[in-house]
């Protein structure tokens, strides 16, 4: 089975198109989204559709549940930039409409899956202990285990940090898949990328391969791991 892992779309819908593009090439199982769907846009609604016509397993991220259980008019601005946030929310608000915001509202923080090597994968935005904390790659092993806890799952994906990195830490293997429309790296001279993972799922164990896609030319294959 073959999975392709993404998080924080943020409703980059041309990133999100791109990653589908260099996916599709190579076929999937299932799409796993790390939440952090489709805000601040600029193509929210498109964005969601996207991904409901893809079968997308999604999980709530932080801006999921902000933009469906906050209403704008009770929010207020101390900043510029706060100012543009809470009038973007109300337009993106807007376009998805009350069903999609009461699906974004219900969506799980949590999901879990088999593994064919008996294991479990669970998909979370942050970690396991708190989906709206991070699990982030300059985290020392101790505080990773924390956020762990005594989580049973073998395969922890995740996002939130925006930058994709593969641990092994007290036998759980952590792959945080970065961002899909927020990566915070740039391909070499310039120009932005989407971060996507895929994981093979074997009776013999799980291989990782992290992907960064340029969203103007061929994907660059970054970290594969056995």
């Amino acid at each position: 089975m073959r999975l392709l892992c993404v998080s924080d779309i943020h409703g980059r819908l041309d990133a999100l198109a791109a990653v589908l593009a260099t996916a599709e090439r190579r076929s999937f199982n299932k799409l796993l989204v790390a939440g952090d769907i489709v805000f601040p846009g600029p193509h929210p609604l498109e964005t969601w559709r996207r991904l409901a016509a893809a079968g997308a397993i999604l999980v709530q991220g932080v801006s999921d549940k902000a933009l469906a259980t906050l209403d704008p008019k009770d929010l207020h601005a101390s900043t510029d930039h706060e100012r543009k946030m809470i009038e973007r929310m109300q337009a993106v608000r807007a376009e998805l409409g009350d069903v999609i915001l009461g699906r974004l509202k219900r969506l799980p923080t949590h999901f879990r899956m088999p593994l064919e090597d008996g294991g479990e994968l669970l998909l979370v935005h942050g970690s396991p202990v708190d989906p709206a904390e991070a699990l982030s790659h300059d985290m020392s092993d101790d505080e990773l285990d924390s956020l762990l806890a005594d989580d049973p799952a073998d395969v922890v994906v995740c996002g939130m940090s925006h930058s994709p990195f593969e641990r092994e830490v007290m036998g759980c293997r952590i792959v945080n898949v970065g961002s899909v429309g927020e990566a915070p790296d740039q391909r070499a001279g310039g120009g932005s990328v989407a971060h996507a993972t895929w994981i093979e799922s074997t009776p013999s164990g799980v291989v990782v391969e992290q992907i960064t896609v340029p969203l103007d030319a061929e994907p660059l294959r970054i970290a594969a791991f056995g």
